[in-house]
């Protein structure tokens, strides 16, 4: 299993929020560079950005920092936030940015997954799926949809999507663990496609847990900025 530390953005800063509310944010290191720079010197080998902004504006705010991010640290780096466009997509990958994740557009737009596949390839493209009790939440987890978690992932891994970051909103931010059943429900109904776990890590016993239940990798943000988790002990698991 591959662990990947969080960099959430919102005003040119990282941050954390808690159940995704934006009005409950705390910012974890003023410096986003230097949050990339301490991960990459740490070892770690791939990390998942979020553009908080983005995510709002519908449109890819804080592009030209991640981009900066890549260049200035090498790392692996998958994307999502504000993810509406094929050129989104297509600009992001053009200054080297390894998958971009699409999301909301997933619910509103479902044949833009497949445009996005048919033209990058399925390695580049992720789904993030995030759920409020089991029903999918859209633009920027402000509204939620009729379409619940799992329907919304086997619809995804026919049209050919091999990879998903799952996050139940409600755990994220929280420390309170993540919600295991759902990823067990995920693994077993899937075939092919793989998944990331995201929310609600708080403790080295629950990435034990989700790797033995199969997901591919799980997203470590607020578990690592307060402490929880050490980058040593995040590296040894699997960074």
């Amino acid at each position: 299993m591959n662990i990947l530390p969080a960099i959430d953005i919102r005003d040119g800063q990282a941050v954390r929020l808690f159940k995704g509310d934006f009005n409950q944010q705390t910012v974890v290191n003023p410096d986003v560079l230097g949050q990339a720079r301490i991960f990459a010197d740490a070892g770690i080998e791939f990390i998942h950005v979020v553009d908080l902004d983005g995510a709002l504006d519908g449109k890819a705010t804080n592009r030209d920092l991640i981009a900066a991010l890549k260049v200035a640290t090498g790392l692996g780096v998958e994307v999502g936030g504000g993810i509406r466009t094929l050129e989104q997509i297509q600009d992001y990958l053009n200054v080297g940015i390894d998958r971009v994740i699409i999301g909301s557009m997933a619910v509103k737009n479902p044949s833009f997954v497949q445009e996005a596949i048919d033209r990058f390839g399925a390695e580049k493209i992720v789904v993030g799926i995030d759920a409020k009790d089991g029903y999918v939440a859209t633009e920027g987890w402000l509204e939620t949809s009729n379409v619940d978690f799992i329907s919304l992932a086997k619809e995804m891994e026919k049209m050919g999507v091999q990879l998903f970051v799952y996050t139940d909103v409600d755990r994220d931010g929280t420390l309170t663990g993540p919600n295991f059943d759902h990823y067990e429900q995920l693994v077993s109904e899937l075939t092919t496609a793989k998944v990331i776990a995201s929310g609600g890590i708080a403790q080295l016993s629950d990435l034990t847990r989700l790797a033995e239940i199969g997901v591919a990798g799980t997203i470590v943000g607020k578990a690592y900025y307060n402490g929880n988790i050490s980058l040593d002990e995040l590296k040894r698991f699997g960074g």
